[in-house]
């Protein structure tokens, strides 16, 4: 299989978006979490920060490995196994796995973002 046809691929493209946002989320909250030890937040301002640096990373993991066809649904897994992956990557990282209403708001909120960059990355032309 040449490296076009790879990249072409459905499966690829969704493993390496669902990476690409992973690897980003991961990074950008950590730089939050060194930010907050000197700025004071209250636990409402850190949920909702943190929660838009996920949703931020996941829209560029989408926009740089979907391409093709069916960017509604490449983006939509993408968002639903980031957070599935990014669920169990922050509560191994917190010390602890606890399920909320939260969780199914997350999921859904990430979904919904996974499709909407899919379309936008399907139909921006390459430069």
């Amino acid at each position: 299989m040449n490296k076009e046809n790879i990249s072409s691929n459905f499966a690829f493209q969704v493993v390496k978006g669902t990476a690409v946002a992973l690897l980003a989320s991961l990074i950008s909250v950590a730089i939050y979490a060194v930010v907050l030890k000197w700025v004071p937040a209250s636990n409402l301002v850190v949920t909702i920060v943190t929660q838009v640096l996920k949703s931020v990373a996941l829209a560029v993991g989408v926009l740089l490995s979907v391409r093709g066809e069916k960017g509604l649904i490449k983006g939509c897994v993408c968002g639903l196994l980031f957070s599935m992956l990014g669920y169990l990557t922050f509560s191994a990282l917190g010390g602890g796995f606890s399920l909320s209403w939260l969780i199914l708001v997350e999921l859904l909120v990430f979904v919904a973002v996974g499709g909407l960059m899919g379309v936008v990355a399907v139909n921006v032309k390459k430069r």
